[in-house]
């Protein structure tokens, strides 16, 4: 964060994570960061959670497969210390993720809701059933476990977003889900299938028939038609992509301040 960046509880808090593949995050210098968002009046958390590689091979296999949660129990902590040192509040936290990131992301939305006053969902991993069967996801079962197993029934539907929907509460944070028509290793269809249900449970009551009773549910969705995993194609792309997801968490957790005591 910036010198003059006041940590009062309403300093809108952008927290990134990953958690998967042996890969590290660490001390860097992103300047999409730095610009859309410190330059702004936010701070920028990195959760350096279990899944990653941050501290070598025991790290990443503390997470692997039915040791799933442990990544996102991670996540939730670094999330609640935030809250309860006074950086933020639920209201000012953000969280983004992306790729399995996405896959973080759509588990903060349906494990800890409270947590949170806006999510980035890039390029998400959602549909853990089926994700064996889009794309590069056969290559990832030894990553997450094998759905055509009793994997599924002992531990990954715990995990898988798409199934762990609850119809029965009334408010989720607001969510930007975006991907790409052309991403060829976590396909599109994740993104597609997990917004078009929110949407049409959020329309309905808990049995899905009263249409009167919209529940508090903000879910937005871009999906970009050129560009693979990434998500764009060049460098205008990418700008456009990194300042819808900045723009939208910025604006949704000041919105949120303004409206704190």
């Amino acid at each position: 964060l910036k010198e003059d960046t006041e940590l009062n509880g309403k300093t809108p808090t952008l927290l990134y994570g990953y958690g998967g593949f042996e890969i590290s995050l660490g001390p860097k210098y992103i300047a999409s960061s730095g610009i859309a968002w410190l330059e702004r009046g936010g701070a920028y958390v990195e959760a350096c959670i279990r899944g990653g590689g941050e501290f070598g091979p025991s790290w990443h296999q503390a997470a692997l497969k039915e040791k799933r949660n442990k990544a996102y129990e991670d996540f939730i902590a670094v999330a609640e210390n935030l809250i309860d040192s006074g950086v933020c509040t639920s209201k000012t936290l953000a969280a983004r993720g992306g790729s399995n990131g996405g896959l973080l992301m759509g588990n903060m939305y349906t494990m800890a809701p409270h947590l949170f006053g806006a999510i980035h969902c890039a390029v998400p991993l959602l549909d853990m059933k089926r994700f064996h069967t889009l794309l590069a996801g056969a290559s990832w079962m030894a990553e997450y476990g094998d759905p055509d197993t009793d994997d599924w029934d002992k531990y990954l539907y715990k995990y898988s977003p798409f199934h762990n929907i609850d119809a029965d509460v009334e408010r989720y944070p607001p969510m930007l889900v975006t991907t790409s028509t052309r991403d060829d290793r976590v396909h599109p269809a994740h993104a597609r299938k997990m917004v078009a249900k929110l949407w049409d449970l959020s329309d309905a009551d808990a049995d899905g028939t009263d249409k009167k009773k919209k529940k508090d549910w903000p879910v937005y969705y871009y999906e970009n038609i050129e560009g693979g995993h990434g998500g764009a194609a060049n460098a205008k792309q990418s700008a456009f992509m990194t300042t819808l997801a900045y723009d939208f968490m910025m604006k949704t957790l000041k919105k949120n301040a303004e409206e704190m005591p």
